[in-house]
């Protein structure tokens, strides 16, 4: 099964602005400074993302499937397309009215009075 989302992530990602050499599977961002990257089509399987700063960040088509997103900071990023990205990872971490959430996702109550 692992196997098939990899694949299905590869395909997903390939037309989404990816560059070469953004695999950062499993990696450790535990309060990066990522204010206003762009990671679209970004792999980020299993990163460890707690308390990242990821204000503004383009995460349109990144994998963030098993991504640690507890206390990060999503305020006004675009998180639209975004692969495998779950319900519980949005509600452990910060936002705002201006994150972009996929469609299938709801905006967390606590998003209103912490952004």
């Amino acid at each position: 099964m692992a196997q098939l989302l990899l694949r299905v992530s590869e395909s997903a990602r390939r037309g989404v602005g990816r560059k070469k050499g953004n695999d950062r599977r499993g990696a450790d961002l535990i309060g990066a400074r990522l204010k206003g990257a762009d990671l679209r089509g970004v792999s980020l399987r299993g990163a460890c993302l707690i308390a990242a700063d990821l204000t503004g960040a383009d995460l349109r088509g990144a994998d963030l499937i098993g991504a640690d997103l507890r206390d990060a900071d999503l305020t006004d990023a675009d998180l639209t397309g975004a692969l495998f990205v779950t319900q519980p990872q949005v509600n452990a971490a910060k936002g705002g009215p201006g994150t972009r959430l996929p469609g299938s996702l709801v905006r967390p109550v606590h998003w209103t009075t912490t952004g």
